[in-house]
């Protein structure tokens, strides 16, 4: 994605199910875990890059002694920081008891950060600051070991006021109004509730205070607290909790928007965000490692049981399409393919836009998380070229030299790396006019690979603002002196705000949302414009289940093609020699390309939760007023 955009974030949790001893014999460790959850957090860096938190819990540890340790980072390498730490902590120890390396059970006495319960996480913020503090996990603590909450997650809700409404009136008094502390909070208090219940239950038992504490491990009911917790939840998310006693849970949204994975095998039990993560730290294969279904919860107990548990019911599976388009690694096998899927399946769009000349066209992509679809697209354009060659043939078979034929067959397919971003620019200077001629140098190009009757077709995962298209790369490539510059989108036009964890939170930043507002000025139809804006206010204070999204009308009277012109148009700057003409995918071969990840609401307006609704009526009606305020 060229566009710079900040997104999502990622879960690590491993369960050990063996004593310390085992992995220290085996793997040569008691740090295993410690070791496990490095590379599952490093192999994640790709979901956060603004900070990341570790915690563990020791099981069954002597009253006194430290069972919970947890270290977050906000530093530019967070996850180097976090360990680093760890690390210079670990080796005190050892230099301050000698022995300690070949004695575990000191090791897990003396040294925070060994256990047998961990839980990462890697952060892109998405609503309020990037201090430490906003960082997860998340800790509720309390005396009672049972009722200390650890919390994590790849998540957004849409319904953060009326949750924290909730909270006030249930008599809490939450430290801030952010989405993370109020699902913490409800949780801990169906948690509190529950510990309770259970005290008084072992009371009646006769059983002493000291004997409560085992029968409330024994009984205390997860998944009963989970779906009392989750009960008015809307958005999407992938949660991960540890009880301070040693039970632990991910719980994934009904609609299955966020994703996550686990593996269980009679030493480990592993959660990720992304399938591959398990199985290049683990090496395991892909069909061992399972999706965790939609509403479901995925439930450990102290003793090591684990089991599977529906708490919401599952809604029409919308995961999200943009994990596929561009988020997760392509190193997943269905992802890879389904990305070169999307390349091969925009291929005769952009034939189209280049008369089928192939001699004639240079192919390339960015930036590189472009690469895949980039090699699908090749695949289709060499069968075209197939195509062109065998046609050739036949049609001269009669009189066809071995020069000519030799000439068929030496076209091939012409691809050049166009495009190199050198470093992450930042400028210290402030004004626009300065900001915009360094920011125009992001990219350098190739020079003498494209000739003035050549088409440049330029493949990209996603074109969000358009920003960095209209001030960079255009720019660049048009000092090439190409006849066309054919930009590709192997997603299709995004035209509306995300709520469940993609900073997509502004319309008035979406490219394509400009490009409508361009043609009713355009068409002298602009009026919509302002009843978009009252039919929206008149449904605040609406159910969210009865609000309809009134912006899918500022696109209707359009066609695709008449959006992506005066895309073009938009970021085609008056001193941009070369015809520009922008492709995007469409919504119909998005789904073909990606079929288990149907999420589209970003394309179509068609949110999975009826949250989603309400926000982007909020969203604009804040693009209206001015209001450079979120909508959720």
């Amino acid at each position: 994605m060229s566009d710079a955009l900040k997104h999502e974030c990622g879960i690590a949790l491993v369960r050990l199910l063996k004593p310390l001893e085992f992995y220290k014999e085996k793997y040569g460790t008691a740090f295993y875990g410690v070791n496990k959850m490095y590379l599952m957090m490093e192999k994640q860096h790709n979901r956060g890059q603004d900070g990341a938190g570790f915690a563990s819990i020791k099981l069954d540890v002597t009253p006194g002694d430290r069972y919970i340790s947890r270290i977050r980072s906000n530093q530019s390498q967070p996850i180097q920081d976090i360990f680093a730490q760890i690390n210079e902590r670990i080796n005190a120890e050892f230099t301050a008891h000698p022995g300690l390396k070949d004695d575990v059970a000191l090791q897990k006495k003396l040294i925070p950060y060994i256990g047998e319960l961990f839980l990462g996480h890697v952060r892109y913020g998405t609503f309020g600051g990037n201090s430490v503090e906003t960082v997860h996990p998340f800790l509720r603590t309390n005396n009672w070991m049972h009722r200390n909450l650890i919390i994590a997650g790849n998540f957004n809700m849409t319904n953060t006021t009326e949750l924290f409404d909730n909270l006030i009136k249930l008599g809490m008094h939450p430290k801030e109004k952010a989405d993370t502390i109020t699902v913490m909070e409800k949780i801990g208090h169906f948690l509190d509730d529950a510990v309770r219940k259970l005290y008084k239950q072992a009371k009646k038992k006769g059983l002493s205070k000291i004997e409560a504490s085992p029968y409330i491990i024994e009984n205390l009911n997860l998944s009963k607290i989970l779906k009392k917790s989750a009960k008015n939840w809307d958005g999407g998310y992938a949660m991960a909790g540890l009880l301070g006693h040693g039970d632990a849970f991910v719980l994934r949204d009904p609609a299955g928007i966020r994703p996550a994975f686990y593996y269980k095998d009679d030493e480990v039990i592993v959660v990720a965000s992304e399938r591959p993560v398990i199985q290049t730290v683990f090496n395991v294969p892909f069909e061992n490692v399972t999706e965790l279904p939609p509403g479901n919860a995925l439930l450990m107990r102290k003793d090591g049981t684990m089991n599977i548990s529906e708490i919401l019911t599952p809604l029409e599976k919308k995961s999200c399409s943009f994990e596929r388009i561009y988020f997760s690694r392509g190193s997943d096998a269905e992802i890879y393919q389904e990305r070169k899927e999307l390349g091969r399946l925009i291929m005769p769009k952009v034939l189209k836009a280049i008369n089928h000349d192939t001699e004639n066209t240079v192919f390339s992509f960015i930036p590189n998380t472009a690469e895949t679809s980039f090699y699908g697209m090749l695949d289709a354009a060499q069968n075209e070229l197939n195509k062109q060659k065998n046609e050739a043939i036949l049609k001269e078979a009669g009189n066809l030299t071995e020069e000519r034929l030799l000439q068929i067959q030496s076209h091939k397919v012409r691809t050049e790396k166009i495009a190199i971003k050198d470093v992450k620019l930042r400028t210290f200077i402030t004004d626009d006019s300065s900001r915009d001629d360094l920011v125009a140098h992001v990219y350098d190009v190739t020079y003498g690979v494209v000739k003035p009757s050549d088409n440049l077709v330029i493949i990209d995962d996603s074109i969000v603002r358009g920003t960095t298209l209209k001030k960079s790369i255009l720019k660049m490539l048009d000092r090439l002196n190409p006849k066309q510059i054919v930009v590709v989108s192997s997603a299709p036009q995004i035209r509306y705000p995300d709520c469940y964890g993609i900073d997509m939170a502004r319309l008035e930043h979406l490219v394509a949302f400009n490009a409508a507002l361009e043609l009713h000025k355009d068409r002298g139809t602009a009026s919509i414009i302002e009843e978009i804006y009252q039919k929206s206010k008149a449904q605040i204070g609406t159910a969210d289940t009865e609000i309809i999204n009134h912006v899918k009308e500022l696109y209707e009277p359009f066609t695709d093609e008449e959006i992506s012109d005066k895309i073009a148009e938009i970021i085609s700057e008056e001193t941009i020699k070369a015809n520009v003409k922008l492709i995007f995918q469409s919504v119909d071969d998005l789904h073909k390309a990606c079929p288990k990840n149907l999420g589209d609401w970003y394309f179509t307006g068609n949110y999975p939760t009826p949250g989603g609704n309400r926000v982007v009526n909020q969203a604009y009606i804040n693009f209206y007023e001015g209001n450079p305020e979120r909508a959720y």
